[in-house]
């Protein structure tokens, strides 16, 4: 096995392994650790190349920094991410090997579920490293944090519904999700229960129409769902979707979903708002997962009601959001990196 850094500036660490044995091409970044360990998802995908794949977990490593800081879990920033093909490279070596990668940091840095990577796989990563949350009830984790972040973000649309049309009632309320995978899916289900009207798409149809037959939901193409007329449109696929492209498209108030990464680019949360669309930003939004899994390191291990009256808290930190944006004349999205900002400052001056 071989781990070499990469130097990344504003970055506390960055390492990649190769393993040739088991066929693992993986990086690890370390965003920031002033307000604890850096906690974070390990994510598998098949990226074209290992800049690509670089690109990925830098971001996502500086949302889970400020995600954590908005969210007051108490840890830092961090992410993992295996180049490669879950479909098909996806061997009891190769989380092995991911393992030995991820104790290589001596607890720095705290692994958990992420696209494409299952308890299943996190078990076998467990077996060399003790630095693996997100794991079976029957081990004494968490279990699948999918629920919990549907959950915050259920919350969170309450809060932005309540900022953008004056109440928190979601009844009769239209909604359209972009993408109903593990939380996707779980949170189109609790939005029908809040009473609003919801409209899926999924790049993979079937898996929508499977969804709409067992819910009783509406079922649109995925590459025409921005043509629907909405009142919160919420993407909970990949990120970057909210792009030059997709702005003039948009025909909702709200865009709250709980996808990762969800502006290509930061001015295109300037772009929502000129436009009146009240942008969730989405580490606020989908912190749930990541606050469930946060109480596991607490003294006395994980509860749940502790759990769930900590992700009740997601409604006030976005209201935190909505007021600086305002008061600041600024756009929600660079409102929300101030407030994480002011909090890392601050540990950083005690």
């Amino acid at each position: 096995m071989e781990i070499s850094e990469i130097q990344v500036d504003g970055y506390e660490h960055v390492a990649r392994c190769r393993d040739e044995a088991s066929g693992l091409h993986a990086i690890i970044a370390i965003h920031d650790t002033t307000l604890g360990p850096a906690l974070g998802g390990m994510r598998m995908l098949p990226y074209a190349s290992e800049d690509e794949a670089l690109f990925d977990v830098l971001r996502l490593s500086k949302g889970m920094t400020y995600k954590s800081a908005v969210a007051d879990t108490g840890l830092g920033g961090g992410k993992s991410v295996i180049i490669g093909d879950p479909a098909k490279d996806k061997s009891e070596a190769l989380f092995l090997a991911m393992g030995r990668f991820v104790g290589s940091l001596d607890g720095r840095y705290i692994t958990a579920e992420d696209m494409n990577i299952g308890i299943a796989d996190l078990e076998i990563v467990r077996r060399e490293t003790r630095w693996v949350t997100g794991l079976s009830r029957e081990s004494g984790s968490s279990g699948n944090p999918s629920p919990y972040t549907a959950y915050g973000c259920l919350v969170g649309i309450r809060a932005t519904s309540k900022e953008a049309f004056g109440s928190e009632d979601l009844a009769g309320k239209k909604v359209v999700i972009q993408g109903v995978g593990a939380v996707g899916g779980r949170l189109a289900v609790l939005l029908k229960e809040a009473g609003a009207e919801v409209v899926i798409c999924d790049l993979r149809d079937e898996r929508a129409r499977e969804l709409a037959d067992k819910h009783g939901f509406e079922v649109v193409d995925d590459e025409a769902h921005l043509e629907v007329d909405c009142d919160i449109y919420s993407p909970c696929a990949r990120g970057a979707g909210i792009n030059d492209e997709t702005i003039p498209k948009l025909r909702c108030k709200v865009v709250a979903g709980c996808a990762n990464n969800q502006l290509l680019e930061p001015r295109h949360g300037d772009e929502l708002r000129k436009r009146g669309i009240l942008y969730a930003p989405d580490y606020v939004l989908n912190s749930g997962g990541i606050i469930n899994v946060s109480v596991e390191l607490l003294p006395g291990g994980y509860k749940e009601d502790v759990a769930m009256k900590k992700i009740e808290h997601i409604g006030d930190a976005l209201a935190e959001v909505y007021a600086i944006s305002k008061a600041e004349d600024i756009s929600t999205n660079e409102a929300a990196r101030r407030l994480a900002e002011r909090r890392l400052a601050a540990a950083k001056a005690k």
